[in-house]
């Protein structure tokens, strides 16, 4: 049974993550402030620190519910799917994180956005929610490529994964360069329809 100071931080904690995840949501990760988020969570500024080590670890924990919702959009869309064809579904897939990131996309550049000083270390579970993503494109990979030993399939899902966020990077930024909205389903489905089927990866 927790204490009513575990209650309490465990109240605050709660609130705290809802009003940074409203705040990146609204405003970006430029928008997370200490003084604010103390405000808007109705605590003192020391309160925050004393459930949070620091700032990056609350954004961790926002950015963790950010991975899990991007993962239930994925399966959601693969699971409406009559195919099996794999193609198909990493297709579908691809689109699906267009989708995620054009209706979501403070909340989705926080994932790559967020800043760690270099003695800190990332937590497990952390990595643990980034792995399960990489898993959801692993599954039909494996499928597609039987011949790939684990640790290949492995560096095949992230340079997927890669290809197709980076599409997605350009064509979401406001630049000159940007690759045109309006092309980007078209530009991932040429890739993933265009798969070597012998993966050459040392």
């Amino acid at each position: 049974m927790m204490s009513k100071v575990e209650e309490k931080r465990n109240v605050l904690r709660k609130r705290l993550v809802k009003v940074a995840e409203d705040t990146i949501i609204a405003d970006g990760l430029s928008g997370i402030r200490a003084r604010d988020l103390a405000s808007a969570a109705e605590c003192s500024v020391g309160a925050i620190y004393n459930v949070f080590g620091d700032l990056t670890d609350l954004i961790l924990v926002v950015n963790g519910r950010t991975f899990k919702r991007l993962g239930a959009h994925v399966v959601d869309q693969v699971e409406a799917l009559d195919t099996q064809d794999e193609v198909t579904i990493l297709t579908t897939m691809g689109h699906a994180y267009l989708e995620f990131a054009e209706k979501n996309q403070n909340a989705w550049a926080a994932l790559f956005e967020v800043e760690m000083t270099t003695d800190q270390e990332v937590p497990e579970w952390y990595l643990t929610e980034m792995r399960k993503l990489l898993e959801i494109i692993a599954a039909p990979l494996g499928r597609l490529f039987p011949e790939l030993e684990q640790n290949r399939l492995f560096m095949f899902t992230r340079a997927l994964f890669s290809s197709v966020h980076g599409i997605v990077l350009l064509g979401l930024e406001k630049r000159v360069s940007a690759v045109p909205r309006d092309h980007l389903r078209d530009m991932i489905s040429f890739v993933l329809n265009n798969l070597n089927k012998n993966p050459q990866i040392s």
